[in-house]
């Protein structure tokens, strides 16, 4: 299943979030952000990347964070 949530926050909010992001990395610490309601955890050991897209006169950077989860398989009963 893909998802993908988007939200959009005040320039101080994203400052403060960044600089979050930035200590957690340099401490090499999991990051935890919440957002639209949504609790994610970035573990330590996440890829880190930067990417940029140009669509018409709209260009956007993305800095990434990309990880594998690990998924719980259900009990089986005998």
């Amino acid at each position: 299943m893909e998802q993908e949530i988007e939200k959009a926050c005040s320039r101080k909010t994203f400052v403060a979030r960044l600089r979050r992001l930035a200590t957690a990395l340099e401490r090499g610490e999991r990051f935890a952000i919440q957002v639209a309601g949504q609790r994610i955890v970035v573990p330590r050991e996440a890829a880190v990347g930067i990417a940029h897209e140009r669509e018409g006169d709209i260009e956007e950077i993305e800095f990434q964070l990309t990880w594998q989860t690990t998924r719980r398989q259900p009990k089986v009963s005998p």
